[in-house]
């Protein structure tokens, strides 16, 4: 593959023109080595919970986001595994929430985003029967490798002396969204 390599005036403009296309393109290019992104190459994609899932007491239990909004390069997996794996290296914002459906008990959730298996994040949130449902959203930028990292979504809810609890089984209350920030 050829590289292209571009010399900039004490101006600091550089203007690129690809012969036999129709119209004008300019690219603003940042003055610095590296990869330059274009969104037709940035991953990012958005997942819900479409169906009822009851999440057991004391115990992590991956949230099963089988339905997406939009994944812009297929890297979500909304059908066997839920989670994301981008195929591009780089930092990702990546934001999930719990939405508890079930108003008649009261205790703690735990978000908790998954990186490769293992817990790489927390967030606590609370439920209870006098204000009704309750959540646990969380948000971090991460690292992917774009090859073999991915993102899951799990949650633990406690205190509440129930075996299960039902989820909120619509986009707007449990999901899992995420976007590429910056290449590596």
């Amino acid at each position: 593959m050829s590289s292209v390599v571009l010399s900039g005036d004490s101006s600091g403009t550089v203007t690129l023109t690809v012969p036999s296309a129709a119209g004008t393109n300019t690219a603003t290019l940042p003055a610095a080595t590296g990869t330059v992104m274009v969104s037709g190459n940035q991953p990012a994609f958005s997942a819900y919970v479409n169906s009822a899932q009851t999440i057991s007491n004391s115990v992590y239990t991956k949230i099963q986001l089988n339905a997406e909004t939009f994944d812009t390069a297929s890297c979500f997996d909304s059908t066997t595994n839920y989670r994301f794996t981008p195929t591009v290296a780089g930092y990702y914002q990546i934001n999930a929430n719990i939405y508890i459906a079930d108003a008649s008990v009261t205790g703690y959730i735990i978000s908790s985003l998954y990186k490769n298996g293992s817990p790489y994040k927390y967030s606590v949130g609370y439920y209870n029967s006098t204000y009704g449902n309750g959540g646990a959203p969380i948000s971090d930028v991460v690292y992917m490798n774009g090859s073999t990292d991915y993102i899951e979504y799990y949650v633990r809810q406690t205190n509440n002396g129930s075996s299960s609890l039902a989820i909120s089984a619509t986009s707007q209350g449990t999901y899992m969204s995420g976007s590429m920030v910056r290449a590596a």
